[in-house]
């Protein structure tokens, strides 16, 4: 993954030539729009984009040119979705057609819409059908939260066809995880469980549960399922983040366990008005770039995938910042930072925050979770020995 940076955060990228394209309103019936045979990118897979931004933002500028990626400029032509948070509550929308060709798409690059916190995808279906209930981002609340996840790679070890079925070349007991539900029908399985890494054994129950056939959603309902299980409080930030990056080990540990050797796990994931994690597995690879962060000064950015410049300096506060995370870079004439192999990014106030401490000073912004439902830690302090964080990681903190 690469980030990009003016002082830039990073995004999952893949690095590609683009066809230079008008960036005009998108329209079904414009040939300039037709699916492309092929991809001008190096893998054949999903697309992410996220915004976080330290004020309220306007994200056309960015759509714009990755809307341009579902089956103008590249393959991702199985449909799209966004989800942005709004006070507490989310605006969502998803749409089987190309980005490139949507009526919806075109609204929303022609309505001057703000938040703090986006996630976007576009997909190339490799694992579920072109239907509705395989686009991402997928949305499910917990504490009182409303989550958004889209992924982008491969996950073997969460498709059904696998642990519904089971897999040959692997030990049953692996699969022992996904339970038969009815052993007269085989396909109707619980989705396998994590949590070993966070202290949590399989109980049985599954408060989530996908509802469309793709590993992504089975990826993120196990992750919920986890964290549901973990946690009797609500966590602050930096034990979030630790949990987390535990649960991503995991499931990487358990792919490779069932004999996959190429899992792709990279993720966004929002949980709440300010704050977005990114995920990266295997991380860099060749042509890869992810993240990058705009803030003062300003100047001009120009798109990759159509002839469209912007003056920043003249739509933008003193007070704005923006991180922005992309499977490719979004810009041709700005800096892209990588992610590394493995890593999970906090990123809030349009900041990434790369460890558990450093979400500490998210967490002092009064940018952590926020629930009527669960209650909250006592203090950070607490929360933290409570998960058994070391002495003196608070202690450094100045907690």
């Amino acid at each position: 993954m690469k980030i990009h940076q003016t002082k830039s955060i990073s995004c999952l990228v893949i690095l590609y030539h683009h066809q230079s394209t008008k960036c005009h309103a998108f329209s079904s019936s414009n040939p300039t729009f037709s699916h492309p045979t092929k991809s001008s990118t190096q893998l054949q897979m999903c697309q992410l984009m996220g915004i976080n931004a330290a004020a309220l933002t306007d994200f056309r500028f960015s759509f714009r040119g990755f809307a341009r990626r579902g089956g103008d400029t590249d393959i991702h032509s199985h449909g799209w979705g966004m989800a942005f948070y709004d006070g507490r509550g989310v605006r969502a929308f998803h749409d089987v057609e190309a980005a490139s060709v949507s009526l919806l798409a075109d609204f929303l690059t022609s309505h001057p819409i703000k938040t703090y916190n986006m996630v976007s995808h576009i997909r190339y279906a490799t694992r579920g059908e072109v239907k509705l209930e395989n686009v991402h981002p997928f949305q499910r609340e917990m504490w009182g939260i409303t989550w958004c996840f889209a992924h982008n790679g491969d996950v073997p070890y969460f498709d059904r066809s696998n642990f519904a079925t089971g897999h040959d070349c692997c030990d049953d007991d692996i699969y022992n995880t996904a339970p038969r539900m009815n052993k007269q029908v085989k396909e109707c399985v619980k989705i396998p469980w994590i949590g070993n890494s966070i202290g949590v054994k399989d109980e049985g129950d599954r408060a989530y549960n996908p509802v469309g056939h793709t590993d992504s959603e089975a990826v993120f309902c196990a992750i919920l399922n986890a964290l549901r299980a973990r946690f009797e409080t609500l966590p602050t930030l930096p034990v979030l983040h630790d949990a987390i990056a535990s649960l991503c080990d995991e499931i990487v540990m358990k792919d490779e366990s069932v004999g996959s050797h190429n899992t792709i796990l990279n993720f966004l994931l929002g949980c709440g008005p300010h704050i977005q994690f990114a995920y990266s597995w295997p991380g860099a690879r060749e042509g890869s770039s992810v993240w990058n962060v705009r803030e003062p000064p300003f100047g001009k950015a120009h798109l990759s995938d159509c002839d469209y410049t912007i003056d920043f300096s003249t739509v933008t506060r003193e007070d704005d910042r923006v991180a922005v995370i992309a499977t490719a870079p979004l810009t041709d004439d700005e800096t892209w930072v990588e992610i590394n192999r493995g890593q999970l990014i906090l990123f809030d106030d349009g900041l990434p925050h790369k460890a558990p401490k450093d979400c500490v000073d998210a967490e002092q912004r009064k940018h952590g979770l926020e629930s009527d439902v669960i209650p909250a830690a006592f203090s950070l302090e607490v929360d933290m020995r409570q998960y058994e964080f070391r002495k003196d990681f608070y202690q450094g903190a100045n907690i």
